[in-house]
């Protein structure tokens, strides 16, 4: 099955707009390929307002999160793993999910060590091998 994690940060976004709360996404920014403003990152994190009124162009897909936003002024596009979301949450009250055990999570896991200790390329060139599979 595909990673539940997609589909919980939708809901969870719109459920919080439902209830007229301010989504925000915290993020892991020692995660490959995060894309945010340095110089908001507080203590390997960085917290993202995720409202209409704050972005643009926002998508969700099964690998990342993106979407353009202003920081101190400054346009920026914004990138962030699924492996990266920690939360989303609202700015009110805290109402929310954190994210690692949900059904999936091991896959965002799986797909990090492999980035991180790929397979050695195997030599190629002399005789093909077969193997046996039970």
């Amino acid at each position: 099955m595909k990673p539940s994690r997609p589909y919980l940060i939708k809901a969870l976004q719109e459920w919080l707009l439902d209830n007229d709360c301010t989504p925000h996404l915290a993020v892991d920014v020692a995660v490959r390929g995060v894309m945010v403003p340095e110089q908001f990152i507080s203590d390997g994190q960085i917290v993202l307002n995720i409202s209409p009124s704050a972005v643009q162009n926002f998508l969700i897909d099964d690998e990342a999160i993106s979407f353009n936003a202003r920081f101190g002024g400054v346009p920026m596009n914004v990138y962030v793993p699924m492996a990266a979301v920690l939360a989303v949450y609202a700015r009110e009250n805290g109402a929310g999910m954190g994210f690692g055990m949900e059904p999936g999570a091991d896959f965002y896991e799986l797909e990090q060590e492999e980035e991180l200790n790929p397979e050695p390329p195997k030599p190629s060139g002399g005789r093909p091998t077969l193997k046996v599979v039970k």
